[in-house]
């Protein structure tokens, strides 16, 4: 199992720089995590745009979903180019029902997924966890059957992470937030640096990876903050970063 860095920025990407998108890879089959804004320029690094086999959608607010409507676009166009034509499926949750509307486009398909309930997708089988946000969002645990990745997505802190995580080979937890501001992350619907690397020691997660990053301070701090608090290894995500159990 392949896990790719697309995008890390939250809210809005920096200069050159993409809102959340992972690529995930196994068997040659590959999943897109979340679509954000510039998100499908970067993904194009990785992967053809008629290469991918599905896409899911944490929630949808525009730093997780903003490039839906390009991708959906570029299929049509890769229609015409390449006589390209298979349907890509995009899943997501239908709390919001007018957002979960727009997955569907003439080469794309919006595929209902019920939190309560596994889905598979490919070779994965995803879990879900309702999230502590603003509006309805849903985390994910991934696995391939061997290795396990944990997505928080955006969410405040909340105590079920812990048994959600549990034993994971990667957390990948939104760090939106310095350890001293954890009221703001609270009241924002996202987290810190110690309230993540918290999740990843309780969990005895292997590996952290902070993403969902902030605009402001120094990101070397973010890692300096978890190390405090998880043992283990601590990654900061960057563009095109790789995780992969080898």
């Amino acid at each position: 199992m392949k896990l790719t860095v697309v995008g890390h920025w939250g809210g809005y990407p920096a200069v050159n720089g993409a809102t959340s998108c992972y690529l995930l890879q196994k068997d040659n089959f590959s999943l897109v995590i979340d679509m954000g804004s510039s998100a499908l320029s970067k993904l194009q690094t990785y992967i053809h745009v008629t290469a991918i086999d599905a896409v899911i959608i944490s929630h949808y607010h525009t730093d997780h979903v903003a490039d839906i409507g390009v991708l959906q676009h570029a299929r049509l166009v890769q229609t015409y180019l390449q006589g390209h034509s298979g349907i890509l499926p995009i899943y997501g949750h239908a709390e919001d029902q007018q957002a979960f509307n727009k997955l569907s486009h003439d080469y794309t398909s919006g595929v209902l997924y019920h939190p309560k309930r596994q889905l598979n997708i490919g070779p994965f089988t995803i879990k879900f966890l309702r999230t502590k946000h603003s509006v309805p969002c849903y985390g994910m645990r991934i696995t391939d059957g061997e290795q396990t990745i944990v997505y928080t997505a955006d969410s405040a802190f909340k105590e079920e992470w812990v048994s959600f995580a549990m034993d994971a080979d990667l957390l990948v937890t939104d760090c939106n937030f310095y350890e001293d501001q954890a009221k703001m992350a609270d009241d924002a619907g996202h987290m810190t640096s110690a309230q993540g690397a918290y999740i990843a020691q309780q969990a005895n997660v292997k590996e952290l990876l902070l993403s969902h990053l902030p605009h402001f301070g120094k990101h070397e701090q973010l890692v300096a903050e978890a190390k405090q608090y998880f043992s283990k290894t601590v990654h900061l995500a960057e563009e095109g970063f790789v995780w992969q159990v080898r």
